[in-house]
């Protein structure tokens, strides 16, 4: 089992780490990187951070939050790959241990009691908790959106028929209009860094993912669109390319941050 320092020099034993940079960051957390780094107490630096979740030798929940992203990210890449590594920030880099997790972890560290949150100290933040994913809201609604691009070809193959696009001039889909206006606006004034992400897709294509107030969007550069709302619980809404939803995400693309 992994184990580093928190802040206050007790043993960490590692369960996992996440990015948090703006253009990769927990979609569950918030719309935006900036938004993210509010809900955790963290200055929203361009650089970004690495998150390392763990417990202590009593068991505790803490989240260590790191500058060192190269090493988080290697850490990352070598779990995926089935590897062995031992993630132990240098307490240089340890910007501060928060309590509690962000997110939900189905595992524990062996040999210490369950996971729980640590005793509060006068002045310490309250504990962080995963949001609740439970009913249909901003949480879910971007969970969702982070399944479609996960499961691009599964979903993409249920939207054979045209007349299941909903068309932006339709006023049946008033809410799918107004996200498009939105997003059309983030091309003449950029929104804060994350609403905006493109990561690589099969081919020359990219996948695009931008978020703004209560919707989600997830696109192909050579395809469709899905548009998931909060206002419309568990619906998700294929945009056809028509003629203008090409040059739209080829705008998005150009000032969307991507991962290094």
């Amino acid at each position: 089992m992994p184990t580093t320092e928190s802040a206050d020099n007790d043993q960490l034993f590692v369960l996992t780490a996440v990015l948090l940079t703006p253009a990769q960051f927990p979609s569950v957390l918030g719309d935006d990187y900036p938004e993210v780094c509010a809900g955790l107490g963290l200055e929203p630096f361009a650089e970004g951070y690495g998150l390392v979740l763990g417990q202590d030798s009593d068991g505790a929940r803490w989240t260590v939050a790191t500058e060192d992203v190269s090493l988080v990210a290697c850490a990352i890449a070598a779990w995926d790959c089935g590897m062995e590594y031992d993630l132990s920030p240098g307490e240089h880099s340890i910007v501060g241990a928060l309590p509690g997790w962000p997110l939900s972890l189905a595992v524990a560290a062996p040999g210490v009691p369950q996971p729980h949150d640590p005793e509060p100290q006068e002045g310490d933040p309250a504990p962080l908790a995963p949001p609740d994913a439970e009913e249909w809201g901003p949480a879910q609604r971007r969970l969702g959106a982070d399944e479609i691009a996960m499961q691009w070809a599964a979903w993409r193959e249920q939207v054979d028929d045209e007349d299941t696009f909903a068309e932006p001039g339709d006023p049946a889909h008033e809410g799918v209009r107004r996200v498009l206006e939105e997003a059309r606006g983030y091309v003449s004034e950029p929104p804060p860094p994350g609403r905006v992400r493109s990561s690589f897709a099969a081919g020359e294509a990219r996948t695009l993912r931008v978020d703004g107030p209560g919707w989600s969007m997830v696109a192909r550069t050579d395809d469709i669109a899905f548009v998931l709302l909060d206002d419309e619980p568990g619906e998700v809404h294929p945009v056809g390319r028509g003629p203008a939803l090409p040059a739209l995400l080829s705008s998005l693309d150009e000032l969307a941050v991507r991962p290094v």
